[in-house]
């Protein structure tokens, strides 16, 4: 289930860092919708929607450091957000991720330190 933040916000609050569990994720409705996935207990977050359409990467499949589109099997790092393979071209954003207080914040349009490696 998502949670719901106003269009706009530069933070935002996703869950309890124990409420996203290694292996799932979370998507969070926005003016442009996010994904927060949980990779052995390092956060990431992406933007939601495939850069080649306008399938939700959220209902993806997650391996490894990569999620793939449920629609078109394109592939992406969730470090750098670059896809991983075709028909997908363009990356999608990535924002960095901090958990304050035990709870997991995106700071939208904050590059993550990791996201030009690779």
């Amino acid at each position: 289930m998502g949670s719901s933040v106003p269009s706009g916000s530069e933070t935002l609050v996703v869950c309890k860092a124990e409420e996203l569990p290694p292996g799932q994720v979370r998507k969070i409705d926005a003016e442009r919708p996010i994904a927060v996935f949980n990779v052995d207990g390092v956060f990431y977050a992406i933007d939601d929607t495939c850069s080649h359409a306008t399938a939700s990467l959220s209902e993806g499949d997650l391996e490894g450091h990569t999620v793939e589109c449920p629609w078109h099997v394109s592939r992406f790092d969730l470090r750098t957000g670059k896809p991983c393979s075709l028909p997908a071209s363009r990356p999608v954003r990535t924002h960095a991720v901090e958990i304050r207080d035990d709870t997991v914040v995106v700071l939208v349009g904050t590059k993550p330190e990791w996201a030009d490696a690779s």
